[in-house]
């Protein structure tokens, strides 16, 4: 810690004011009560009320082509109320039948005065604490009434899950003379973005840097109080070029750490800026394919994005209890689902592993609740789901997985996710498991994904229970021995279960996906650790592209 704290030299002053002398748990313990015995005589009353509060503390820098776009510092405090109606059993929460979207809250709380001052803060807990009861309340009559004349609920379980209060104060930051060299950043945010100048292919050609510094307040009517920091910096790099036919080709990577000492060096990251330069320009030229069935290998990177993608979302519990939702896994606990060699572990606890630093660590979650080591398989076999408070058949209890962006009412989302496999394969020996496949399935080639920038997937009933992962860096590999080619206009897709059924065997190396994963409750941070992938059949489609003609004029 002391060795990261001198990384942050002379500079900007960080403004912690508000941390000094933190009063803000108790203002919110005493609105709190206040409301709740306000609430005494009212029908129906609130049963549980939770006020969540993120403190955050941002540097933002961004540059293009070599010059400062924005640089600078904002605070704020958002808010997110959640008042329950009802009681545990069955409260404004219960899944609406026959509506898709009922019952979720896209409400992105308010904000929250940035100082201490009890009179300022209570007059907005009161407003939101008053608002959020009208809507939980209208909702909690039509549950009522969907539960009168709809037919009975498949899943039996409560809407709330009964756990013990949670006391927990992290000591507020308090490095009162915590710096950072503003102008040092700036510098080499500038200098990495200037590395495109040189080349014409590239029209756009940006670097950003952000430090972050939050810290988190939970009290509830349970008698929860919790204060937790966390501290967060981030790199991008992101380039892109036009091919003649209009598609536009970004490339992307990035570099996470908690301090900028655990950051890439400048010789890396000028290295890697350099090379996705090149490989920018070498895409502009590279042909558009077509559909494709067949063999492919990912790369470590790509295989995360995967498995976030494909995997994980249909692991997070709390959507299952909604009979709109495809329930992919709900009823397969204790079957095989993947590889007999795969293990899937989401863990919030630890911050780094082996030599990544992970963005989805966190103590307790946004319910109140400790974050816990979850093992969702093990050797294929499915064991377990990711657990709000909101219970499904089975599974009664949170394991630290309810988690939302600031102000937005939190659901169960992934943290870090972990593949692990008990029989790694080398790179060449997965390269040549995808050739011998090509040659078997009688292709002239197969697909190596070798960078991915992300994904969407559905899983709903009312739509095709599919997903679409976005590489965007993609080669073909050839029977023949041919050097392999770079493509482009490729879109992996395809549906959860059988694709899951062709991951033949996984690598021996390790890569990251770190990003914000966007769901029902905002974005929340995530990474993914997993090795390279070898798959007997995947599907791919043509990627949409911009319509719009190449400039007619020539960069500057």
């Amino acid at each position: 810690m002391k060795n990261r704290l001198n990384y942050l030299l002379f500079g900007c002053l960080i403004s912690i004011s508000a941390f000094s002398q933190d009063k803000l748990p108790e203002i919110l313990k005493e609105e709190l009560a206040r409301n709740m015995g306000g609430f005494k005589n009212v029908t129906p009353a609130p049963y549980y009320i939770s006020y969540r509060v993120n403190d955050i503390n941002r540097l933002h820098i961004s540059s293009s082509f070599g010059q400062i776009l924005s640089s600078g510092w904002d605070h704020e405090r958002r808010l997110c109320t959640q008042v329950r109606v009802g009681d545990a059993k069955l409260d404004n929460t219960h899944p609406i039948k026959g509506n898709n979207f009922e019952g979720y809250d896209w409400d992105e709380g308010v904000v929250l005065p940035i100082e201490n001052i009890s009179d300022a803060i209570k007059q907005v807990l009161w407003k939101e604490t008053d608002r959020q009861y009208r809507k939980s309340s209208d909702l909690y009559a039509k549950v009522l009434a969907s539960v009168a004349v709809k037919v009975e609920d498949e899943d039996k379980s409560n809407d709330f899950s009964n756990e013990q209060p949670v006391i927990y104060n992290a000591p507020p930051i308090n490095e009162t003379n915590l710096k950072i060299d503003t102008k040092l950043w700036e510098e080499k945010i500038k200098k990495y973005s200037a590395l495109f100048i040189k080349n014409k292919d590239v029209k756009e050609g940006s670097a950003y840097f952000t430090f972050t510094i939050e810290r988190k307040y939970f009290v509830a009517s349970d008698g929860s109080s919790i204060s937790e920091n966390n501290v967060s910096c981030r790199i991008l790099i992101e380039g892109e070029s036009q091919a003649d036919d209009g598609m536009d080709l970004p490339l992307y990577k990035s570099y996470f750490g908690f301090y900028p000492g655990d950051l890439a060096s400048d010789e890396v990251i000028i290295a890697d800026t350099k090379q996705l330069s090149e490989t920018l320009s070498k895409l502009k030229v590279a042909p558009i394919v077509d559909s494709y069935t067949g063999p492919a290998l990912l790369s470590s990177a790509s295989a995360g994005v995967f498995f976030h993608e494909i995997f994980g979302h249909r692991t997070e519990a709390q959507r299952m209890k909604n009979e709109n939702d495809a329930q992919t896994f709900k009823k397969k606990v204790g079957e095989k689902v993947l590889n007999e060699n795969l293990t899937i572990i989401f863990d919030p606890t630890i911050s780094r592993f082996k030599d990544f630093y992970l963005n989805g660590s966190y103590k307790y979650d946004d319910q109140g609740q400790q974050g816990k080591r979850t093992i969702v398989v093990e050797n294929g076999i499915l064991k377990d789901f990711l657990m709000s408070r909101t219970p499904i058949t089975g599974f009664d209890h949170s394991n630290g997985h309810g988690r939302a962006q600031p102000g937005m009412q939190p659901v169960s989302r992934q943290s870090n996710l972990i593949v692990e496999t008990k029989k790694p394969f080398t790179t060449q020996e997965l390269r040549q498991m995808l050739i011998d496949e090509v040659k078997k399935q009688n292709k002239e080639y197969g697909y190596l994904f070798q960078n991915t920038n992300g994904g969407f997937t559905t899983t709903g009933r009312y739509m095709p229970n599919a997903f679409n992962v976005m590489p965007i860096e993609v080669y073909r590999v050839f029977a023949d021995g041919r050097p392999d080619e770079l493509v482009r206009g490729v879109d992996l897709i395809g549906t959860p279960l059988s694709i899951f059924s062709n991951i033949e065997a996984a690598g021996n190396d390790l890569g990251i996906f770190t990003g914000i994963c966007g769901a029902e409750s905002g974005g929340v941070p995530t990474t993914t650790v997993c090795p390279s992938l070898f798959v007997k059949q995947i599907e791919t489609q043509r990627k949409s592209k911009n319509q719009t003609k190449t400039p007619i004029l020539t960069r500057p």
